[in-house]
């Protein structure tokens, strides 16, 4: 490893950065005080790039100092997975770090500025203000997504309006299935002929695609899968195709809901693909 900082000399227990404090003797990641739950090797790789922050550490000396030789694991996957554990501890990118940054082929590095000092110490003016902030009950600083720029929300929330959005089309997609004669009807009623075995047709063979891709999504998110950025951006654009055209649903129903519900309806569904979008792109960012 690169010579440690003069903070690690100092034998510093707390590395401080922004609202965040790292606990190296308790092992624990917390930030404005309160703990958050990082596991052990996550920890471990997150504390060697503290200690020699500025400085790169190179894949190989996490190897040796974190993962013993006689270790049977994949290493590569297990240590891109605790940096993504770091990321999402901290609401960092890998596109836009704010505080661990990727060197393709080499290591990574903690560019933000780190605060050592031993256990006890005088905590420095602005983090003791932002501590004092948090206990009177004052809101903590929000913290921008940095391709986004909206406040990073919970992440269980997020993977839950997924999640609600695919049991979404799920219904829209059994429902028009299970009553294709009436969408025939109500087709046949604007479009005569052909041009309504095309409609029906339409909702034939999308519903019978959608469905199984609704259920991979759900199950993608059920499971957090962690590369579900990556897939979702290149599912997008026949995601993007097959929610455009069942926004046009609303207009099966046109007899029982009226015209202008039916447009407000269809109005609001052709929005959601990019919702869906934003949400995975909040609760998955892609590793580069």
């Amino acid at each position: 490893m690169p010579p440690s900082n003069p903070s690690s000399d100092r034998g510093a227990t707390l590395l401080r950065f922004g609202v965040f404090e790292v606990d190296l003797a308790a092992g624990e990641l917390r930030k404005n005080g309160a703990r958050i739950r990082l596991q052990e090797q996550p920890f471990q790789v997150l504390a060697a790039l503290l200690q020699h922050s500025g400085q790169v550490v190179t894949r190989d000396d996490l190897r040796a100092s974190i993962w013993p030789a006689d270790t049977f694991v994949d290493f590569d996957h297990s240590l891109n997975t605790a940096v993504n554990k770091i990321r999402e501890a901290l609401g960092d990118s890998a596109s836009s770090p704010r505080f661990v940054e990727t060197l393709a082929r080499r290591g990574y590095r903690f560019i933000a500025p780190v605060d050592g000092g031993a256990a006890g110490a005088t905590v420095s003016a602005p983090v003791l203000a932002q501590d004092k902030g948090t206990r009177a009950g004052a809101p903590a600083p929000h913290e921008l997504h940095p391709e986004l720029h909206v406040p990073f929300p919970r992440r269980g929330l997020v993977r839950a309006l997924f999640a609600l959005i695919q049991t979404m089309y799920l219904i829209f997609y059994v429902s028009g299935l299970a009553h294709l004669r009436d969408a025939e009807r109500v087709a046949s009623s604007f479009l005569p002929g052909w041009r309504a075995l095309v409609i029906v047709g339409a909702v034939l063979i999308t519903g019978a695609v959608g469905i199984p891709l609704r259920f991979y999504l759900l199950s993608a998110v059920g499971f957090d899968f962690r590369k579900l950025g990556g897939t979702f951006a290149r599912l997008f654009p026949f995601v993007l195709a097959l929610d455009q055209l069942w926004a046009i649903a609303p207009f099966l129903l046109l007899p029982q809901i009226g015209v202008g519900l039916a447009f407000a309806a269809t109005a609001a569904l052709l929005y959601v693909p990019f919702s869906e979008r934003t949400l995975v792109r909040l609760a998955y960012p892609v590793e580069r």
